[in-house]
């Protein structure tokens, strides 16, 4: 990756500190003792990061225009990055379904950009997609760390496999995107709007690849990745946040839906998993207002803001959106999609001019 000016260290997760520290307490050591060391991982990786990022990465070469290149790497139950590469661009599916998975993720979030958006791979340049599978042992998350992919196998107790859900790729990956453009910052609003707009290009990631229309979309962030003990049915709902578990070791989803129940902590970087649940609603009432595809009308809008260079990296909610009131007149004129989108976040307690 070439460093950026202005760049700020990236560590993104997708299973919250919240949920790690709830699940750290359990009494059984079974399901405490992987939460611990995951988080104890997190904390490791994250330091790294703040490094390599002071010291500078190395300048990679770009794929082929409008072609992805994957490459996806074995770390073998270890943490050193990338490990051992196992699938190239081109390359046939082996018989490691984790690997599979990981690289037809890395395709559908790069045909997403590509179709719908026009964009070029994550940096808009043909960043080549690296992936790592099998990292450490009964690592319960995955994430991205400035560079590329991680991720870990769970603990087969309260988390599966990182790489069944598609969307939990493509929120890692759209970290990315966010990385390159606005560069939001990574706590309090601007780091929920950061969470957020991963959330909903994973959203759309999954709706493209399954051809789902804005009804057809369950609108759940990490389903199929909590194990059958769980009680829960994914790790965020965009349609009713704050329902997506409810379990005896979790705890309860704590996000909020609207600015009425925002959550003021020092804790999760400022509570950007948490809070992230109010910009989610909004995008979710302006798609399903707006109905079809999501990533047609409504994800245009969100694309444009996060890509259209006025998106500050200081951002808060009301910020943005503005900024996606204006991206919808200018895009759509005076017509439904402006109606759609002013109301939507009307809706969730944020106002707009």
């Amino acid at each position: 990756m070439t460093t950026h000016g202005g760049f700020e260290p990236v560590f993104c997760t997708i299973v919250p500190p919240h949920v790690l520290d709830k699940l750290a307490q359990a009494e059984d050591p079974a399901l405490a003792g992987p939460a611990r060391r995951t988080l104890q991982r997190d904390a490791f990786e994250r330091t790294q990061r703040r490094l390599t990022t002071v010291l500078g990465a190395t300048a990679v070469p770009s794929a082929a225009e409008g072609r992805p290149r994957r490459t996806v790497h074995d770390a073998r139950h270890g943490t050193a990055l990338p490990g051992h590469q196992v699938r190239g661009e081109g390359d046939a599916p082996g018989k490691d379904a984790t690997v599979n998975r990981a690289y037809a993720g890395l395709g559908a979030t790069f045909e997403l950009f590509l179709r719908a958006f026009g964009r070029d791979s994550i940096d808009g340049d043909g960043l080549p997609l690296t992936a790592t599978v099998h990292y450490d042992r009964d690592y319960n998350n995955a994430f991205w760390n400035g560079e590329q992919m991680v991720f870990g196998d769970g603990d087969g107790e309260i988390f599966l496999d990182f790489t069944i859900p598609i969307d939990v790729i493509g929120h890692e990956l759209a970290h990315g995107v966010t990385q390159y453009t606005a560069n939001l910052t990574y706590f309090g609003q601007p780091g929920a709007l950061n969470e957020s707009l991963s959330d909903v290009f994973g959203a759309l990631i999954k709706q493209y690849t399954l051809g789902q229309t804005t009804t057809e979309a369950d609108w759940l962030i990490g389903a199929g990745l909590l194990a059958p003990r769980v009680t829960g049915k994914a790790l965020r709902s965009m349609k009713a946040p704050g329902t997506a578990y409810d379990d005896d070791v979790l705890g309860k989803d704590p996000q909020p839906a609207t600015m009425d129940d925002f959550v003021r902590t020092g804790r999760d970087n400022g509570g950007v998993h948490i809070n992230s649940g109010i910009p989610n609603h909004a995008f979710y009432l302006a798609a399903t207002a707006l109905g079809g595809h999501a990533w047609e009308r409504a994800g245009q809008v969100w694309y444009d803001v996060l890509t259209g260079g006025e998106l500050t990296a200081q951002a808060l909610f009301a910020d943005f959106a503005t900024l996606t009131v204006k991206a919808a007149r200018e895009r759509f004129g005076g017509g439904e999609e402006l109606d759609a989108v002013s109301k939507a976040w009307e809706q969730v307690g944020v106002r707009t001019p």
